[in-house]
């Protein structure tokens, strides 16, 4: 008898589990496209740190999503942070390996990137002094 009232709630319990989730699901697809879509307007307006913050919020309802990502590397390249585009980059990359428009604007990134990045000197600078590592 106690074996079956427990199997009884579990049923209930996985029956209602299941009912919630894909509402739950939608939910944050609802909020993170809402958060999306009030970030690319505000990037349209210039506003890069909103953007972004809008961005990183949609992230966090949908965290491997290759356009979010995509998003947030276009939003730290605006605002100079480079090193957190490439990261970005990368991570949406690889979450969609095949999208022509993330590849697109890697690559463009890339080469802006490599040709800021500022040459290292062949050799040491004139008095200065050299100390081997530890």
């Amino acid at each position: 008898m106690r074996a079956r009232i427990l199997f009884s709630i579990v049923g209930l319990i996985a029956g209602a589990l299941l009912l919630t989730t894909p509402g739950e699901v939608e939910g944050a697809k609802v909020k993170a496209d809402s958060q999306l879509e009030f970030g690319v307007e505000m990037a349209r307006r210039g506003l890069w740190r909103e953007a972004l913050f809008r961005f990183e919020q949609a992230r966090k309802e949908r965290p491997g999503d290759a356009q979010i990502l995509n998003n947030i590397a276009v939003a730290y390249e605006a605002m100079g942070l480079f090193e957190k585009a490439l990261e970005a980059y990368r991570q949406a990359l690889a979450a969609s390996p095949n999208n022509r428009d993330l590849k697109q604007n890697y690559s463009r990134f890339l080469e802006f990137y490599q040709s800021y990045q500022p040459e290292e000197p062949e050799g040491e600078p004139e008095g200065s002094t050299s100390k081997d590592p530890q």
